[in-house]
């Protein structure tokens, strides 16, 4: 064989093995999630401004029905949550406001409605207080419990967060089984999550409620993705859109695995293109400037960038997006004055061990590595297992010199880049 035919059939292999390795990594389809992404009318959107609608016109009718009120919040919630509409959060909120101050905060069903409008606004200590009126009160306990739960856990009391999870225990409650497979995923057991969370699905599925089962399909797909098990995650994302073609959590986990895990940064853009004309939520420009770095444009993750802050200078939003805008004022724009500020805002809302490592990365970006270590020693290490707390914890030890700890943490930290990115893994590679 002379040497052009050498080199020729050396370079037909190299592309043979190449194609084998990106189809290895390829388990999505644009044929599965197309359909999804085309223009049709939003059925979940129709409904939801059927219902306020028709319950709007109710309560002009009879101004006295109160219960109108919570069903107009209730349809407001809805279209919030398909279409992202901050607006429609807000007005919920006052809604049930009103409602509360027409029964005197003696109807506890109320109380617990405005309490996860809170939750959704990360206003987690009002909607404590809200629980604790419900406790008072005493009517549909177990439904009360099961908040309290949620937002204890959210606002780092570990301990009465376990002591409500133990009062509501019931292995065949489906409400009992999504939160010990949360609190699994808190104490760094993903496998138990992902168990407890099968017999969820189970549950939700013998039901066959389209909303439990959905909620159940996007979660499960969660776990499976953090677990490495990326065809499952990418199969239960599916099922959820069958079920509701207008997901968009969905469609944005699709958009991860096709940008995380194939590196299609290109299809992974145009599926958020796609989810953001219908459903608005500033973290999409967030994603998408990700992206706009992994493809090194550095003029779009700007323009992303600003269309984010220009988004979330809504100040309906509140406190929501704290955690991004303070990693995104220590990483990228050095603003470490307004990190610190936002940091300490949140450990004042809720002293969790991501509040402090908004604080703790912080310092270490400002240059202030003993603070970093001191802080991340303290209320860090060894209380949380989310990776990007720990990636942050491990460039922290590295900096202090500590290298067989942030060696130790990097083995773990390369298990899970795929729920990091590839950005963040090559960060973790020089660890």
């Amino acid at each position: 064989m002379n040497t052009y035919n050498k080199f020729a059939s050396m370079v037909l292999l190299l592309l043979f093995i190449t194609s084998c390795q990106t189809n290895q990594n390829n388990i999505t389809s644009v044929d599965d999630y197309n359909p999804y992404l085309e223009k049709k009318e939003n059925k979940s959107l129709q409904k939801a401004t059927e219902d306020l609608n028709f319950w709007e016109k109710k309560l002009e009718k009879e101004p006295s029905q109160y219960p109108y009120m919570a069903k107009i919040a209730s349809a407001q919630s809805q279209i919030f949550h398909t279409t992202g509409d901050i607006d429609y959060l807000i007005l919920a909120e006052e809604n049930l406001i009103q409602v509360n101050k027409l029964t005197n905060y003696k109807q506890s069903g109320y109380l617990r409605s405005l309490a996860r409008n809170y939750i959704s606004q990360h206003k987690f200590k009002e909607s404590l207080e809200l629980l604790k009126t419900a406790e008072t009160n005493g009517d549909n306990l177990k439904g009360t419990q099961k908040m309290f739960f949620d937002v204890y856990l959210e606002l780092g009391n570990y301990e009465l967060a376990k002591t409500y999870l133990y009062k509501i225990k019931d292995v065949s409650d489906f409400d009992y089984l999504i939160r010990l497979s949360k609190w699994s995923d808190h104490q760094g057991d993903l496998q138990a999550a992902i168990k407890y969370m099968e017999q969820a699905l189970t549950i939700s599925e013998a039901s066959k409620v389209d909303g439990f089962m959905q909620w159940t399909y996007t979660n499960i797909a969660d776990f499976y993705g953090h677990n490495g098990e990326i065809e499952k995650s990418y199969k239960y994302y599916l099922k959820a859109l069958a079920l509701n073609p207008d997901d968009a959590y969905a469609k944005k986990g699709i958009a991860w695995i096709v940008y995380s895990y194939e590196k299609q940064p290109d299809e992974a853009l145009r599926i958020l293109n796609t989810i953001s004309q219908e459903h608005n939520a500033p973290d999409y420009y967030l994603f998408k400037a990700e992206i706009a770095e992994y493809q090194n444009n550095l003029e779009a993750k700007d323009e992303n960038l600003s269309q984010y802050f220009n988004a979330v200078a809504n100040t309906k939003y509140g406190n929501m997006y704290n955690k991004y805008n303070a990693i995104l004022y220590a990483e990228d724009l050095q603003k470490w004055d307004e990190a610190l500020q936002i940091a300490n805002t949140e450990i004042a809302n809720r002293p969790t061990p991501q509040s402090y490592d908004l604080l703790a990365w912080t310092y270490y970006n400002k240059g202030n590595y003993v603070n970093a270590l001191l802080i991340a020693e303290e209320h860090i290490a060894d209380k949380t297992f989310e990776p990007e707390a720990l990636y942050h914890l491990a460039e922290i030890y590295k900096a202090n010199g500590k290298i067989a700890e942030a060696e130790g943490l990097k083995k773990e930290l390369l298990e899970s880049t795929f729920e990091l990115g590839p950005l963040m893994e090559r960060e973790i590679q020089k660890i």
